[in-house]
């Protein structure tokens, strides 16, 4: 960016005495103990911004508060961002706007140019209409420059987009060592990257917290367990023993618990008995059982695998999926086709057009949702009640929320024509597949329509067999991490 743009702020350690809070500020400062005690003990962490007159005093713009604070508390000196006068504001706003909106200028120009210009107590909306960048860039830039690893990738070039991942994992080696493999590799992967990472955050934390709240009340949580197949298994689920009368055993009986997660990701408890032989259980299932049903090949234990983390990338792949109809659907035009393709998926996927979610498709078209959602709840149609402003982002929102709800987490193993038209489209309008999503995309001769109502049981298998097998999944899945 032009050297001569403006002057540079700098940080300053000044005694807070010194310092002039200006007339305009509120005057009640809100100082509690708690917040001056703060204080002594930390100091201002976070700068004061401030402006230097012509006469070498030096007003406060931003942090008057923690001025006072500090002040109360006695501390020497605190850090000061010098920032330009507000005179020169308008008209250093306005070098930054001609700088910005040239062509040439990198994602790191633009960067230190809104944050100067944030420093100058310009808002981001402000920015945005100034420059004529979308909000969400605005704040996106400001957020990185916030980040230490953020700046940095700034600095090597990378995008805001890139820089803002890479600040989200700020703290985690091996995260940001696998996101800058992305970033150098293959780019287009990095939305689906870290949402995987976000993804698997969010579930270890929802597991940690719910262990934690388990072994605070006096609740054993163990890891590893089955469903009682063979003698040599330590910890066992209630509903694979007998009590020593003979007679199946309860989660009464349970001393333990397996944490497990259902087919929607929500966690919760399996009750388990471990040591079970020394407490007089024994096994439900016969040895002649356990012998037919045998210990999983190799070769199933990574089929097993595959299908749980191809699972766990769809459900974070439906998220990208998602965001990306939305940021589509936020520009000015609406993309190119949209007619043909909503008209296509009303006469060729009926479904599309009665089984939408309407809080889906409201997200996707940027409505505002109001409400808490009860029978009937729509979103949607509330937003569409309301303007008659661009009707066909509300059409294609409705169409795309229709085909997200013919996609399950599992749908990779039975691709329908559905998803084929539906992901091929997005495609078309510069989506970028996950991996998972791609098996679905390369399955394009198979187009028959799953029967939703036939049970996912082979013929011969009872319905306490398949639960068997899911039990020993969610144990296997549980341990797996």
């Amino acid at each position: 960016m032009n050297a001569q743009l403006t002057t540079q702020p700098t940080l300053e350690m000044i005694d807070p005495r010194t310092l002039t809070v200006d007339v305009n500020v509120r005057k009640d400062a809100a100082l509690t103990p708690e917040f001056v005690a703060s204080i002594k003990e930390h100091g201002v962490i976070e700068p004061v911004i401030a402006h230097r007159k012509d006469d070498g005093t030096v007003h406060v713009l931003m942090g008057q508060r923690r001025t006072c604070g500090a002040v109360e508390a006695k501390a020497p000196l605190i850090p000061v961002m010098v920032v330009a006068s507000p005179e020169e504001a308008e008209r250093i706003t306005t070098q930054v706007v001609e700088n910005v909106q040239r062509s040439a200028l990198t994602d790191a120009d633009e960067a230190d140019a809104f944050h100067q210009l944030s420093l100058l107590g310009v808002s981001a909306a402000q920015i945005a209409k100034k420059t004529g960048r979308a909000k969400t860039q605005v704040e996106g830039a400001l957020k990185a420059k916030k980040s230490t690893a953020g700046e940095a990738a700034l600095s090597k070039g990378l995008s805001i987009e890139e820089a803002l991942v890479l600040a989200e994992f700020e703290g985690n080696e091996d995260a940001t060592e696998e996101l800058e493999s992305v970033i150098a590799d293959d780019p287009d992967m990095l939305a689906h990257v870290a949402q995987q990472m976000r993804d698997k955050r969010a579930r270890e934390e929802a597991r940690a917290a719910l262990v934690a709240e388990l072994e605070a009340a006096g609740t054993v949580v163990v890891k590893d367990v089955s469903y009682g197949y063979y003698p040599t298994d330590e910890n066992v689920v209630v509903t694979g023993l007998l009590r020593a009368d003979g007679e199946r055993a309860t989660d009464e009986d349970a001393n333990a618990v397996c944490i497990a997660n259902n087919y929607h990701g929500e966690y919760s408890t399996i009750p388990v008995v471990t040591g079970w032989k020394e407490l007089g259980f024994t096994l439900r299932h016969t040895t002649s059982t356990a012998v037919s049903k045998g210990p999983m090949s190799d070769e199933q234990k990574a089929e097993r695998k595959t299908l749980i983390a191809n699972n766990k990338a769809m459900e974070s792949a439906t998220v990208v999926r998602r965001d990306f109809v939305r940021s589509l659907l936020a520009k000015k035009q609406a993309p190119k086709g949209w007619q043909y393709f909503t008209v296509h998926a009303l006469t060729h996927h009926s479904q599309v057009a009665s089984g939408y979610e309407g809080a889906v498709a409201a997200e996707m078209a940027g409505a505002k949702i109001e409400g808490k959602e009860t029978w009937g709840w729509n979103p949607l149609r509330d937003h569409v009640a309301k303007t008659t402003t661009r009707p066909e982002v509300s059409m294609i929102a409705l169409v795309c929320a229709g085909f997200e709800k013919t996609i399950a987490k599992d749908s990779w193993r039975s691709p329908s024509a559905s998803h084929l038209t539906y992901l091929t489209q997005l495609v078309t309008w510069g989506y970028t597949p996950s991996e998972v999503e791609q098996i679905i995309l390369d399955s394009a001769n198979k187009t028959t329509e799953p029967d939703e109502d036939t049970e996912d049981i082979e013929h011969g298998e009872t319905f306490e067999e398949v639960h068997a097998d899911e039990e020993e999944m969610i144990a296997e899945e549980y341990a797996a991490e």
